[in-house]
């Protein structure tokens, strides 16, 4: 049987937005009435109206209040700078952690904050027969790894806030925090000592420790995660050796993206 072409499984409504959004990328075109829009797709008004209903909706697109005419909304800007730090970190991210598996041994990876979730997006596998299972694309909670929780902790005041209030802290094992109370106060020594450590939270038998990712404008972007089985991730070489590597590691990388490291004792 013949195999299909991905544009017989095209959805001519999604494809009707992403043409309006497209829109906006001509230089005299930074904002758009519905007339104008509809004579650019040839759709009828009604459905131009419904369409830019659904995207200001989402923040896609918004509308001038003395104008009522229609500007590309805060939502486009946030995913462009989304994929911006992505394409930036990764170049930098694989060999620095190539060379953290050299030194360890461990499964590491690097992880973002992407709506309230840890997401997995590369990896170095150890060569150990016993190690954790591949978590690259996973996208896990935030609040019982130590990838998420070290990004957490790096959050304004507010987004943290906003986090904690609308967020299931579900319990995945005895050791998950699950109180928002006292999950703000750990975070704030996760932001003090500058590593957050997976005491088995997630899941039982699997430990963790990862540093942040800064950017230029020392935001956290990102995290190093160094994870493996309980029984290697002792609490002394989590403390003398995981721990240092991380943090060196993660380090390392945001000096590449333009971050200046705080000098000592600052």
């Amino acid at each position: 049987m013949q195999k299909k072409d991905k544009s017989d499984y095209m959805i001519l409504a999604v494809s009707h937005a992403l043409d309006l959004l497209e829109q906006f990328h001509a230089e005299d075109a930074v904002e758009l009435g519905v007339t104008e829009i509809s004579r650019r797709l040839k759709l009828h008004k009604n459905n131009v109206f419904r369409l830019l209903a659904t995207l200001e909706s989402r923040g896609y697109v918004e509308q001038n209040p003395i104008t009522g005419n229609y500007r590309l909304g805060l939502r486009t800007l946030e995913l462009r700078q989304s994929m911006i730090r992505q394409m930036a970190l990764l170049p930098y991210a694989k060999p620095a952690l190539e060379e953290l598996v050299k030194e360890c041994d461990e499964t590491a990876y690097v992880a973002v904050l992407k709506e309230n979730l840890s997401v997995y997006l590369y990896g170095v596998e150890s060569h150990a027969t016993v190690r954790v299972v591949s978590r690259l694309g996973s996208r896990l909670p935030a609040h019982c790894t130590a990838a998420g929780k070290v990004m957490l902790a790096g959050l304004p005041e507010n987004d943290l806030e906003r986090y904690l209030s609308r967020t299931e802290l579900a319990p995945f094992t005895p050791n998950t925090i699950v109180e928002r109370d006292k999950l703000r106060e750990h975070l704030k020594e996760v932001a003090a000592q500058g590593h957050a450590i997976d005491n088995e939270e997630l899941e039982i038998g699997v430990r963790g420790v990862a540093a942040p990712i800064h950017d230029y404008r020392s935001v956290v972007v990102g995290a190093v995660i160094i994870s493996g089985p309980a029984m290697r991730f002792t609490n002394d070489r989590i403390r003398d050796e995981l721990t240092p590597l991380a943090c060196r590691t993660a380090e390392a990388i945001s000096v590449k993206l333009g971050y200046a490291v705080p000098a000592a004792g600052l």
